[in-house]
């Protein structure tokens, strides 16, 4: 067998990933999905201005080391400074460089147990020792991941809002005020995926000067650039620098800023999308209630649907949806795995998901 010089932390790795993705689950079956409701993209699109910048794109030349054009509309939006801004590819790239930049072996990280598992993958990726704290009433526990985070002295604590996978949500200032309670030397690291799609008032209302977090945006959701890996982080200029010690500095494209930037310009296309998703929402909710399933409040692109069992039942729903050509994704921990997760679709989707869901769910009940 041949011998590769690993090093001794990666040799202890599973060759993991956080997520299967529907095209592998495809190619296993034979056949693609009918409707693909589990990755939690928009389904919509992005903005006819966004593909026409990306397709116009010189694609011979690297991308912009710097994101300057994209960090000063970013700038712009959030009436802050682009030393406030990084751009990177995605926000699990840019996880993946802030696990570099802070988590040595043994460093102690504090999540939610059932949290987004991108973040945890990074932080195994780089020796941390990663401590969880239960959810509360399906929604993440700010008191309870700080508290942890004192007793264990966490470099870093995460926390998404609105939260992935139940799409449960806290007030801006319910944070804010939570906040006082995070330890001095603990960074929070607030991952703000679905903040577009969110009601006004669930941003964080602290300066993006405040070096106690880090917030983490992204394009992949509310404007449908998902393939192009678009994200961006708002923090501290000391820490956003601190990141041009180990990024790769020419990873993001050309034709992804470009694209990027359009999409923020197209304020009535994100309106769109964002009524869309409202409506996509209240569909699957109906679809639920329809099958005596309740549908948990969501401020996110997705509904978390409690099949009214433990998990086993919801992993058979799964299967059985997977079964009729319907992709959707469940959380991974207990209670909460109670619940599947339906990324908000086209109405032909949804409508796709109404026909098969009768019988899946009998067969997932007799099975």
């Amino acid at each position: 067998m041949t011998q590769f010089r690993l090093t001794p932390l990666a040799k202890s790795l599973p060759a993991t990933v956080p997520f299967v993705g529907p095209e592998t689950q495809e190619r296993a079956m034979g056949r693609p999905f009918a409707a693909r409701l589990g990755a939690n993209e928009s389904v919509f699109g992005p903005s006819p201005a966004a593909r026409k910048a990306i397709a116009e794109t010189g694609h011979w030349m690297y991308g912009d080391a710097e994101s300057l054009e994209l960090r000063e509309a970013l700038a712009a939006l959030n009436g802050t400074a682009k030393e406030n801004i990084l751009v990177g590819e995605g926000i699990d790239g840019l996880l993946g460089y802030l696990c570099r930049l802070f988590v040595a072996p043994g460093d102690a990280v504090v999540t939610s147990d059932g949290a987004y598992p991108t973040f945890n993958y990074h932080v195994a990726g780089f020796g941390g020792e990663l401590h969880r704290v239960p959810f509360k009433e399906d929604r993440e526990d700010p008191a309870a991941l700080f508290a942890k985070a004192a007793e264990v002295d966490a470099k870093l604590v995460y926390l998404s809002n609105p939260d992935n996978p139940m799409g449960s949500w806290h007030e801006g200032a319910d944070l804010a005020a939570a906040m006082e309670a995070l330890p001095a030397r603990t960074l929070l690291v607030l991952d703000e995926a679905y903040i577009e799609l969110a009601p006004e008032g669930t941003a964080l209302p602290l300066s993006f000067d405040d070096p106690r977090v880090i917030r983490m945006r992204t394009f992949s959701k509310a404007y449908g650039l998902a393939g192009a890996r678009v994200g961006y982080a708002l923090g501290h200029p000391e820490l956003i620098t601190a990141f041009h010690k180990v990024r790769n500095h020419f990873g993001m494209n050309r034709a992804a800023q470009a694209g990027a930037l359009a999409a923020l310009q197209d304020h009535d296309w994100l309106a769109r999308v964002q009524a869309q998703v409202a409506e996509a929402r209240e569909r699957i909710g109906e679809i639920a209630w329809d099958n005596g399933l309740v549908a948990l409040p969501s401020a996110a692109n997705f509904v978390a649907v409690d099949c009214g069992g433990d998990g086993a039942l919801a992993k058979a729903l799964l299967d059985r949806l997977f079964d009729r050509g319907i992709f959707v994704r469940m959380p991974f921990v207990a209670p909460q795995n109670r619940c599947i997760r339906i990324s908000c679709g086209t109405p032909e989707m949804l409508d796709l998901l109404a026909s098969a869901l009768p019988g899946a769910l009998e067969e997932a009940r007799r099975g």
